[in-house]
């Protein structure tokens, strides 16, 4: 007779387990010792047993309902992305729409300005006076009067330079501190009213960015992103426990069950978060930066889960197997050690993804990484065959992103030049060569363009230098682009600027030292949009830069002066630099070039002689000096450190409380 454990099903005549269950058992009974006995089962266990059955038949299909859960929440994200994205375009519209009638309308004036003056000429040069021609030329003077515009014929641009009337009520007294103490606008709709305070209130807690966890030193998003990473945790939680009845013996068994199974369903989404390719990014316009945030906290909770089971299992063999089954005679089970290989290559995998060995070892993160990936998918594979499905979804995911996408569709190489820049610790990667006709097929546009059509503003690729040393061929390195986009079938000139820190980085600077030129492999574009449109869509544009958070700076601003002046929104850039020698990176002719084209520009003194700047006071400042319109749209974009980035995360929080329209992103140049 098997023993009491594996051969208790079916116990009645109407508990027949189902086909899934059935095989689950047969599984361990094909595995386990077989051992003659007559006991026979208590009461107690009789029930144990039966609600064992029960919570492994209400898990198999429950957990079937999570994939629909998952895909419901990415749609409701997707549409309101899209929302979010046709309010910007119609702002936009509305915006140029308005700038192109306020020209049309200055012209009016300024033409009838003329032709009055042309008329008063011929009138004095004819000395006509018939004064039925004075009454036609009072006619069409007397509105401009009206308008509240004087009667100078020069024409005004899109800020404004057209002369207003000069009179005034008493009530509009101009006082000696009115230059720092602007009296409120009483034509405005947030001084009329202040129904749009709990909505400020609301934005505000969402961009709101916490400190840092004290001991840990964790970095914590912003409340929007903490939310979200809530909500997936909160919808794991519920199908990781519900229906589970944890007054009776078998709720560990049951909870480790659906912990594992949960594991499996949550593992496509996880591969999926990570991929640089995939639709996701198409159909909500996130970059795939943030969706792998959303990938670290699955993992960690993948894990999790995998400590649930592995610990369930235990807990089982404890209570009821161990009288008869040795522990290594447990572990030694096919199947259980597949699982528990399966276990220690996730939870190694989680180990060598933390930012601190990403940090340190990012060459032996990026190889772990995949080799670890692989051998659980394999393992897992053999553990259990529910969970075969999902790993080969997750494999095939893993294949068309490396191997199609990056390594085939997304790959090109080029002839660059290494420039070591003023400060000896900098490398500038530099190449050109002319653009090729942007692909109109559409599986070009579904797949993706390659460097060799180009790229857009902000975005980055993942570079390979192959000639280094061969452990760099199969390396690839996030660098953000730090040139303009090119134009359509124009001219391509490529720069990346790369930090020597250690690593890949230090390790280009030495062989840049001797080899000015060097054929480089290059993954991408990569990024989103999202940045870029917002600060379309604003009234005043202002950017944010730290450090090397200048290549996404300058892509952007070059974009931003260069659209069409009915588009165009007032731009400022401030650049925070630690050295003097960093402006090298970029010149300080094409800082001038930037002023020149209306930019404001803001370079604090170096941060490494002269103490760190007061961020949020400059950018206040700035948005002060050039949003004249506090009823005007105010658009922030921050790269750099993480302590700046918060701080002008939380600058832009504490303005929107104040009842401001002000939105920020952050584009993360750290790994």
């Amino acid at each position: 007779m098997d023993i009491p454990f594996l051969s208790l099903v079916p116990l009645h005549r109407d508990d027949v387990p189902s086909p899934e269950v059935r095989s689950d058992i047969n599984l361990i009974r094909s595995e386990a010792p077989s051992r003659n006995t007559t006991e026979r089962l208590t009461p107690e266990q009789r029930k144990h047993f039966q609600s064992l059955v029960e919570g492994f038949q209400f898990s198999r299909w429950f957990y079937v309902t999570y994939q629909a859960a998952v895909l419901a929440i990415v749609l409701f994200a997707a549409a309101y992305r899209w929302h979010e994205r046709r309010s910007r375009r119609r702002r936009a519209r509305r915006k140029q729409v308005a700038s192109i009638r306020e020209e049309q309308h200055v012209k009016g004036r300024t033409d009838i300005g003329d032709a009055i003056e042309a008329q008063r000429g011929d009138a004095h040069s004819e000395n006509i006076s018939d004064g039925r021609q004075n009454s036609i030329a009072t006619a069409i003077y007397t509105p401009r009067h009206e308008d509240g515009w004087a009667s100078s014929s020069s024409s005004s641009t899109r800020e404004g330079d057209a002369t207003p009337s000069t009179k005034s009520e008493p009530d509009d007294e101009v006082s000696p501190l009115s230059p720092f103490l602007r009296p409120a606008d009483k034509t405005s709709k947030r001084h009329r009213s202040r129904a749009f305070r709990p909505r400020s209130y609301t934005k505000a807690f969402l961009t709101y960015q916490p400190p840092p966890l004290p001991i840990l030193r964790r970095i914590i998003p912003s409340n929007s992103t903490s939310l979200v990473v809530l909500l997936l945790l909160g919808l794991n939680l519920f199908y990781l426990l519900f229906g589970i009845d944890f007054s009776t013996l078998s709720a560990v068994d049951v909870l480790a069950d659906r912990a594992g199974l949960l594991f499996v369903a949550n593992l496509p989404w996880l591969y999926l978060m990570a991929a640089k390719n995939q639709p996701i990014k198409r159909l909500t316009g996130d970059s795939y930066e943030n969706l792998n945030l959303i990938h670290r906290r699955q993992g960690e909770w993948l894990c999790f889960l995998a400590l649930v089971h592995f610990g369930g299992m235990f807990v089982a063999w404890y209570n009821f197997l161990q009288s008869f089954l040795t522990l290594w005679g447990f572990l030694t089970i096919h199947y259980i050690a597949w699982g528990v290989g399966a276990f220690v290559a996730y939870e190694a995998l989680y180990l060598t993804s933390l930012s601190s060995f990403r940090e340190w070892w990012y060459e032996v993160f990026l190889a772990s990484h995949v080799f670890l990936q692989a051998a659980a998918l394999v393992l897992l594979w053999m553990h259990h065959f529910r969970a075969g499905p999902h790993a080969v979804a997750a494999l095939l995911i893993f294949i068309l992103d490396r191997l199609v996408w990056r390594l085939g569709l997304k790959s090109t190489s080029i002839n660059a030049t290494l420039d070591i820049v003023e400060d000896g610790e900098t490398v500038k990667v530099s190449g050109d060569w002319p653009t090729l006709p942007q692909a109109t097929s559409r599986w070009r546009k579904w797949l993706g363009r390659d460097m060799r059509f180009g790229w857009l503003p902000s975005e980055h690729v993942f570079i390979t230098v192959p000639g280094i040393s061969r452990k760099h061929r199969l390396q690839f390195h996030p660098m953000t682009i730090a040139s303009a986009a090119p134009r359509e079938n124009g001219h391509a000139w490529f720069n990346l600027i790369i930090r020597a820190k250690g690593g890949f980085s230090r390790d280009l600077l030495n062989y840049a030292r001797t080899f000015p030129s060097t054929t480089v492999r290059l993954d991408g574009p990569y990024g989103s949009l999202h940045a870029l449109e917002m600060l379309e869509a604003s009234d005043t544009a202002v950017i944010v830069a730290g450090g090397s958070g200048l290549a996404v700076a300058y892509p952007m601003l070059w974009h931003l002066l260069h659209l069409e002046q009915n588009l165009r929104p007032k731009v400022a850039f401030i650049w925070i630099v630690q050295d003097a020698s960093h402006i090298s990176w970029i010149g300080s002719e094409r800082l001038e070039e930037l002023r020149d084209m209306g930019c404001r520009v803001v370079v604090p003194p170096p941060s490494r002689k002269h103490g760190r700047p007061d961020v949020c006071a400059l950018l206040r400042d700035t948005i002060d000096e050039i949003h004249e319109d506090r009823d005007g749209k105010v658009g922030v974009v921050v790269s750099g450190p993480d302590g700046m980035n918060r701080d002008v995360r939380n600058t832009c929080a504490s303005m929107v409380w104040e009842g401001r329209d002000v939105e920020v992103t952050v584009e993360k140049f750290g790994w």
